[in-house]
């Protein structure tokens, strides 16, 4: 029996979404037993942007209004250029983020998703990465840009592309099993 077993955690995407970003973490995460649920704008599915083009729909399992931080373990944010640019103008999408922060939970960001976390003011004094077509937006945040496959700081797990999707999955697995974190701040 898994250690991580009823341990759930909130993947947070819509529209546009990059298709690895979701797919690999959600099945390196339930492959440790953890329910993982796709939560998002509206009910019905998804639809991921697939490197170069439209990809495949994924269901949604919750809509954001049906659920809070309280009720999950960690959130992972995949990346895209229309999923966080959308999720960072959403004011149900920043409180959501936000919460986590506050309880000291485990949050992982790749690509371009810390947008949504630049928009939920979760960023400043944070070390990070990100896709390195935003890192001076992170830095306008605050934020300490590193160019590097992962980066962890108090439980906030950052990459920069699906090359890094690896090393993100294992750290942020790592930091689900940590658990929450004293040093995690909004």
């Amino acid at each position: 029996m898994s250690e991580l077993k009823g341990t759930k955690v909130a993947i947070l995407a819509t529209d546009g979404f990059e298709e690895s970003e979701l797919a690999s973490p959600k099945k390196a995460l339930e492959a440790q037993s953890i329910e993982v649920h796709v939560v998002s704008l509206k009910k019905h599915g998804i639809k991921a942007w697939a490197e170069t083009d439209w990809g495949d729909e994924y269901p949604v399992d919750k809509v954001l209004e049906e659920v809070s931080a309280d009720d999950y373990d960690a959130l992972m944010l995949p990346g895209g250029h229309f999923n966080p640019d959308t999720l960072r103008t959403e004011e149900k999408a920043l409180n959501f983020v936000r919460d986590f922060f506050k309880a000291g939970k485990p949050v992982g960001a790749i690509c371009h998703a810390p947008w949504i976390l630049i928009n939920a003011e979760v960023v400043d004094g944070r070390r990070m990465t990100s896709v390195p077509t935003i890192a001076q937006d992170l830095k306008n945040a605050g934020a300490q840009w590193e160019d590097s496959e992962v980066v962890c700081d108090s439980a906030l797990v950052t990459s920069r592309t699906p090359k890094d999707l690896n090393a993100f999955n294992n750290k942020l697995i790592e930091e689900i099993k940590e658990g929450r974190h004293r040093n995690q701040h909004a």
